[in-house]
């Protein structure tokens, strides 16, 4: 019993730090219509930003703004400077941000070195927790709390104000949204940095779960991937619910048949988008 249910919490997890990783990624895919391929690489980025803060003898909450603020600015960056000026064209677009993850990657090695580094939960996490007869890390059901006042935000964020309007808008339909005077340049912007910085703060937020190392962006990439192909193009509610049903998947994949894991957690995926090409909770593009 104990087993299932540890595991279970393992799953809440992952799908938490899934989720912060994922929903930008969804938000940038379903109003740019750009596969970016270095998302990952922003989360990578994120936990080693972090990290030095950390080593700095600042607190978790200032790496998680330095991370989130940091890969912002170089999400703006790259959307200003490279993603714009390829604006038409897909394929140079994912070729251009594959082409950033691979910088984003060696120039973390050259930083940071190549050895894994291990990262401690803030001190008021630290320890366990009695759950059901079994003990859990504080800061997995922590993980679990911040996944979910983040999809709350977030929703907030589309939901009640104007620029989440805008942004609805232009995922539905780009070509009305454009016609009726929404700024989709500057929208952009916002957008991919808000997507940048979500997955800067979840690099921060997953490090003391998974630590810090050289092929961290591509290991998570995949899973976000797939999140967001189950879940649907730029909805918040497919990447919330995805990001938690991968978490199960691959971590009683990765527990009970290891062997096996790629296929349990991919299958699925080939399985929804034969029955439901859009996704589970996709919309149909303009």
């Amino acid at each position: 019993m104990n087993f299932w249910l540890i595991q279970s919490l393992n799953s809440l997890a992952l799908g938490g730090v899934l989720f912060t990783l994922a929903a930008g990624f969804s938000l940038i895919f379903g109003l740019m219509r750009v596969a970016n391929l270095s998302h990952g690489a922003y989360f990578m980025l994120g936990a080693y930003v972090g990290l030095s803060v950390l080593d700095q003898g600042w607190g978790f909450g200032w790496a998680m703004i330095a991370a989130g603020v940091t890969v912002a600015v170089f999400g703006a960056v790259v959307e200003r400077l490279v993603l714009r000026r390829l604006a038409g064209n897909s394929l140079a677009q994912v070729l251009a941000t594959l082409g950033i993850a691979f910088i984003i990657a060696d120039g973390s090695l050259w930083v940071w070195g190549g050895d894994p580094r291990s990262v401690s939960a803030p001190e008021f996490l630290s320890g366990g927790m009695e759950l059901f007869g079994a003990t859990f890390p504080k800061y997995r059901l922590a993980v679990v709390v911040i996944s979910m006042l983040v999809a709350i935000g977030l929703w907030l964020l589309l939901d009640k104000t104007r620029l989440g309007v805008m942004i609805r808008a232009s995922v539905d339909d780009m070509q009305m949204a454009r016609a009726i005077g929404i700024p989709a340049s500057r929208l952009f912007t916002i957008v991919f940095c808000l997507g940048a910085a979500l997955a800067g703060i979840g690099g921060v937020i997953a490090a003391p779960i998974l630590s810090v190392y050289p092929g961290l962006d591509a290991d998570m990439l995949p899973l976000a991937l797939v999140v967001v192909i189950l879940g649907g193009l730029g909805s918040l509610a497919g990447a919330f619910i995805g990001s938690f049903l991968i978490g199960f998947i691959y971590t009683f994949g990765q527990v009970l048949v290891p062997d096996l894991a790629y296929i349990i957690l991919f299958l699925p995926m080939v399985i929804i988008l034969a029955a439901r090409p859009r996704g589970l909770f996709g919309r149909i593009s303009a």
